[in-house]
């Protein structure tokens, strides 16, 4: 008798169960009773997150981006004063911290310039796929060329622009990009470096105020002392020697 794996079964039933409901609301067929349908997608979701599997992105994408507004925004992490954010793609009803559905990269804005680290492909994919950025992650997309390739694959797609005219545009503002972000560096390390020589100037005069104001009062105690040997001095010979007592015998 054949021997059958449940868990397997199970999975790939899962695994069935998943691509349907998303195919069928890709294709606009569950609206009536959406509610349901949300809570077997959950429901599939949990089981296979609780055996150690976890669902492609491409699920969720089908599933999520025609029922709900998907949103890219930002994730807070590290300390109260030193924060710094994740790039996600999120639920727009989820809490803005909390569970998401992809993390496109990092933005730390203690640095200066900021750091940004980001998926580029991924970022643009779910653009393409209608996700909503919010306003400093629309920024941070727009500073690193995300926008501008989306605007560019527009072009090609209704025929304003060749592919290779395209990828011209987008070389030309990264090469541009690159200059001006090198040429911002160089000026914040200018300008760092300007402060640091102020800061130690200030620290030598200040330095040299606490010099001379202590070699101002060891002169004063210096001249203090000398007065006072002089007078001494002065007063021992004004004193007249005593007079020599006289002998028994005279």
């Amino acid at each position: 008798m054949m021997k059958i794996n449940l868990n397997q079964k199970l999975t790939q039933a899962l695994y069935l169960h998943l691509f349907a409901l998303a195919l069928g609301v890709q294709a606009g067929l569950f609206q009536a009773k959406q509610q349901i349908y949300d809570f077997f997608f959950i429901f599939a979701l949990q089981i296979l997150n609780k055996k150690g599997i976890f669902a492609p992105v491409s699920i969720y994408k089908l599933y999520f981006l025609n029922n709900m507004a998907v949103k890219i925004r930002l994730a807070r992490h590290g300390k109260k004063a030193y924060a710094f954010y994740h790039i996600v793609v999120a639920d727009s009803r989820a809490p803005r911290d909390g569970k998401f559905i992809e993390k496109l990269g990092v933005y730390d804005p203690n640095t200066d310039p900021a750091t940004i680290e980001l998926d580029f492909d991924s970022a643009l994919d779910w653009l393409n796929k209608g996700a909503q950025p919010t306003e400093t992650t629309r920024a941070i997309l727009s500073y690193k060329g995300v926008l501008l390739r989306k605007h560019l694959d527009g072009g090609i797609k209704k025929g304003a622009l060749t592919p290779e005219a395209a990828e011209q545009k987008f070389q030309a503002w990264i090469a541009d990009k690159k200059l001006k972000i090198s040429t911002k560096k160089n000026l914040l390390d200018k300008v760092k470096i300007d402060r640091s020589k102020s800061r130690l100037g200030a620290e030598i005069r200040v330095k040299e105020a606490k010099a001379e104001d202590v070699a101002k009062k060891k002169a004063a105690l210096a001249a203090k002392a000398a007065a006072a040997a002089a007078t001494t001095a002065t007063e021992a010979e004004a004193t007249p020697a005593p007079a020599p007592e006289s002998t028994a015998a005279e």
